[in-house]
């Protein structure tokens, strides 16, 4: 039997990492449904988005781990939506984000995706995890290695997929 377990809140200087909430999946699903979500095998259809974003709720359930809706302090706005998710197709667990458009530059990505490295390291006895990336997202690779993250060439990619079409980057506690 399967242990329920809490989905932390987490706060930082501007967000409130929190449980993905019904409201949560308009916004989601609205960067899923448009080209912002090119590097994640989308757009996807409404059906698609609401598995994935019930996916990543569950996983709290099952795993212990699983995404937080990064919430403004003032607003409530999604702001991130990030967190660590480890499907059947993932060799290792993942520190994966996504940031709506209106939220996009402001350094909201950076400051949940510290909060939530921070906790992953204190909460998951793992040595390292990794993100997984496609080589075009720039942006991604920027805030993975703002992050410390480094490529690691040699790691496993989820199945079937290529390094032409998945860079890893792997994160380890700071020193």
């Amino acid at each position: 039997m399967s242990q329920f377990h809490r989905i932390p809140t987490i706060e930082t200087e501007r967000l409130i990492l929190r449980a993905p909430t019904r409201a949560d999946f308009e916004p989601y699903a609205e960067i899923l449904l448009s080209k912002r979500a090119q590097y994640m095998f989308a757009p996807m259809d409404r059906q698609q988005a609401w598995n994935y974003f019930a996916n990543d709720a569950a996983s709290w359930v099952i795993d212990g781990f699983g995404t937080w809706t990064a919430a403004d302090k003032t607003t409530d706005a999604p702001r991130v939506f990030l967190g660590y998710n480890k499907p059947a197709m993932f060799p290792e667990l993942e520190l994966g984000w996504m940031t709506p458009v209106d939220a996009e530059g402001q350094g909201f990505a950076f400051e949940a995706a510290q909060a939530a490295q921070r906790w992953g390291f204190d909460n998951l006895s793992v040595a390292s995890f990794v993100s997984y990336i496609t080589p075009e997202n720039a942006r991604s690779i920027a805030l993975a290695k703002r992050l410390g993250g480094t490529h690691d060439p040699d790691a496993p990619r989820p199945d079937g997929e290529s390094a032409e079409e998945t860079a890893v980057y792997r994160h380890r506690r700071a020193a």
